[in-house]
């Protein structure tokens, strides 16, 4: 056994250990595994999705699937990383999808979820307020027929008026709604479970809308509210002259709404700062806003239909119709179409406001025209839904309710669901009108539209109840 007796000894372990110490360092690191990241990750149906990954070897080919099916494959640079992109399936069902990463050399591999979840942010969907969702694909018109309730939450509180007309707004699985009892609520989409609910100064009959997780919406007693989406605590409140029926539509950081005190307002969407206002010769009580290429198109009581610019709010032009205006506009392939109290559904070139067709119902128009593969669908007081040519105003079809028809329709998937004053909801074949399916509530269902997206239908009626229908 050899032995370093005393300093010179010391200084030979030290030295020892000093090597040891450093040949460890030396060892070569553990590699991390691959990683895979997602943005977004979450979206409807054809949403492009970007890809990044790492860890895998260089100039190796990787194939990235969604559910079981490669979607794209690309090559990694010399860090063994790979930046690409895919398109969701249009048949991709609502909820969780695996996305894999594979090396085609390694076998090494790394995943993630997608979520499939089309959202429908304001009254008749997006911005243009079309009413039509295009990335529907459970429901059809050849399985809309079993439709059943899948839960109701009722906002009947046993005094005073409890009805609901107002629409609510989907996004990222929370439905948000008004009540006349002064209530605004968040509720699970898929369970109806409330998430939490937040009283107003007044009834809210305006239709909520989200955005950048902020509910923003009108009430009758005179007041726009800003909630914080997650808890539904006021980030801010505006209040203008009259009350607001209207609903808010939310673009470029702005939200634009009507009001009874005849006036549009354009407010800032953090602060609620007014940007500007503009003054109409009545009120703008029911009317929302459709937004499209700068311009915001909004109805109102003094008979016309105005087009102001988004920026700075200065008018383009208005065009005059026979009566008020409460019908939202839609806007599609440079045409604003709206329905008129006169009786009338106009086509007004959006660009100038000229008439390019109008059609004559029954009754005065409430309802706000949806607008989809080419055809207007909107209903009247004379009891009955309409599908007219978008091009020419010609009929191509009418169906018959009980009563009048002053919910707005909605279209997905071929087919058009609407309510009735007659208590009941409608699913109708976008392309013949034949009745489908229906379902009669406790009350009138009036003022709303039906929401259509990740294969529920939810509506609310005058019974204080909002109703999920699905398969």
């Amino acid at each position: 056994m050899l032995t370093y007796p005393g300093r010179i000894g010391r200084v030979a372990v030290l030295a020892a250990g000093v090597l040891g110490l450093i040949a460890t360092l030396s060892l070569p690191a553990v590699a991390a595994g691959p990683t895979l990241s997602l943005a977004p990750k979450s979206g409807p149906p054809t949403t492009t999705v970007r890809v990044a990954v790492t860890g895998f070897e260089p100039a190796e080919v990787v194939g990235v699937a969604f559910d079981a099916s490669t979607v794209v494959s690309a090559t990694a640079d010399s860090s063994g990383a790979v930046e690409t992109s895919f398109m969701v399936p249009a048949s991709a069902l609502p909820g969780a999808h695996p996305v894999t990463a594979t090396g085609g050399t390694s076998g090494l591999s790394a995943g993630a979820k997608f979520m499939v979840r089309t959202n429908w942010t304001q009254f008749h969907r997006d911005q243009v307020e079309n009413g039509y969702n295009p990335h529907e694909n459970v429901l059809s018109a050849t399985n809309v027929g079993s439709l059943s309730v899948k839960w109701s939450y009722s906002m009947f509180t046993g005094t005073g008026f409890n009805l609901i007309a107002s629409t609510p707004a989907l996004v990222n699985g929370v439905a948000y709604i008004g009540g006349e009892n002064g209530k605004i609520y968040a509720l699970n989409a898929t369970t109806g479970a409330l998430v939490w609910s937040h009283a107003v100064g007044g009834a809210v009959e305006s239709s909520p809308a989200v955005a950048r997780g902020i509910v923003y919406a009108g009430s009758n007693d005179g007041t726009v509210y800003a909630l914080k989406a997650s808890d539904g605590s006021v980030l801010w409140s505006y209040t203008t002259g009259g009350g607001v029926e209207s609903s808010p539509s939310v673009a470029g950081g702005i939200a634009y709404v009507g009001s009874g005190d005849d006036n549009v307002y354009a407010l800032d969407a953090t602060t609620g700062a007014l940007v500007w206002s503009y003054t109409t010769g009545g009120p703008v009580d029911w009317s929302t806003a459709a937004i499209s290429k700068g311009i915001v198109y909004i109805g109102s009581e003094d008979d016309r239909l105005y087009a102001l610019r988004a920026s700075t709010g200065a008018k383009v032009w208005s065009r005059a119709t026979g009566d008020s205006i409460i019908s939202t506009p839609a806007v599609a392939g440079g045409v604003v179409y709206v329905g008129s109290w006169d009786n009338k559904v106009y086509a007004l070139k959006a660009s100038n406001g000229k008439v390019l067709w109008t059609y004559a119902t029954g009754g005065q128009i409430y309802s706000s025209p949806a607008v989809a593969g080419g055809v207007v669908y909107i209903g009247s007081r004379d009891h009955n839904v309409y599908a007219l040519s978008a091009s020419t105003g010609k009929e191509l079809w009418s169906f018959q309710t009980g009563w009048e028809v002053l919910s707005s329709p909605t279209v997905a998937n071929g087919v058009v669901y609407v309510g009735s004053m007659d208590f009941s909801v409608y699913a109708l074949d976008a392309a013949t009108g034949t009745e489908l399916w229906s379902y009669e509530t406790g009350a009138q269902v009036s003022g709303i539209a039906p929401v259509v997206t990740n294969g529920l239908v939810y509506a609310g009626s005058w019974d204080g109840n909002l109703y999920a229908f699905g398969l």
